[in-house]
């Protein structure tokens, strides 16, 4: 890096983190807005809290979110595989939407619900939640339809939403546990939502064989299998 690159290096510390159910990387949509019932929270930092800063944000339905890919090993790549195409077909990474970008840097559009000042202090409700819990989120605006909405924009090989793949059924006994719950509708949703998409890595989808999988969601492990066009959810286990 020469000097006067060095002098307009940028640096960044987050601003929130993101309070998802989503545990773990698998398993979270690829895009946001996929999963409604997806919902969290962006979790503001000291320093960054103060209700001021919020003033005029309960005009807006949507919020632009910065964030950092924070589990991807800061190794970036010239050429990726989207799952888009199956796994199959390399694209120039500035062509997608990987993770594995120079400065690990995503963006996210979120349906905002809302703000509380909770006891662990200003909190920003959100929902249609693609991102894992506990990221690192850089800067916050909001969405502006009359210039960040382009209709007759092209997508490239993304065009299309992607179709809900899947149907989804429950066990006796995820059934049994989702009974159990006071908002046994909120999970069952957000199971339900997130494996239509079939979260399943591109290469395993063609396997004939009923191979179990299981996913953090919340605080439950949930295993399930697919066969065919069917998930069966076969059990949610509370996480000790």
């Amino acid at each position: 890096m020469t000097p006067e690159a060095a002098d307009v290096a940028l640096k960044i510390q987050p601003i929130a983190r993101v309070v998802s159910p989503y545990r773990e990387k698998f398993g979270i949509p690829r895009q946001p807005g996929l999963v409604p019932a997806a919902r969290g929270f962006l979790q503001m930092l000291p320093g960054y809290d103060n209700p001021k800063a919020f003033e005029g944000m309960e005009g807006f339905s949507h919020l632009w979110v910065i964030f950092g890919f924070h589990e991807c090993g800061g190794q970036w790549r010239l050429r990726v595989r989207p799952p888009r195409l199956g796994g199959n077909r390399e694209m120039g990474v500035f062509a997608t939407r990987s993770p594995f970008r120079p400065n690990n840097l995503g963006l996210s559009v979120l349906l905002f619900d809302g703000l509380e000042d909770a006891e662990e202090g200003i909190r920003l409700k959100v929902s249609g939640l693609d991102l894992q819990d506990g990221t690192p989120v850089y800067d916050i605006k909001p969405y502006l339809p009359y210039v960040d909405s382009v209709p007759d924009a092209l997508g490239g090989f993304a065009n299309r939403e992607p179709e809900q793949k899947l149907a989804v059924e429950f066990s006796v006994q995820a059934r049994g546990v989702l009974d159990s719950l006071a908002d046994e509708g909120a999970l069952q949703a957000l199971i339900s939502q997130s494996l239509a998409l079939d979260p399943r890595p591109a290469y395993r989808r063609g396997e004939s064989q009923e191979r179990t999988y299981g996913m953090r969601l919340g605080d439950y492990d949930v295993r399930w299998h697919v066969a065919g066009k069917q998930v069966t959810v076969e059990q949610i286990l509370p996480i000790r």
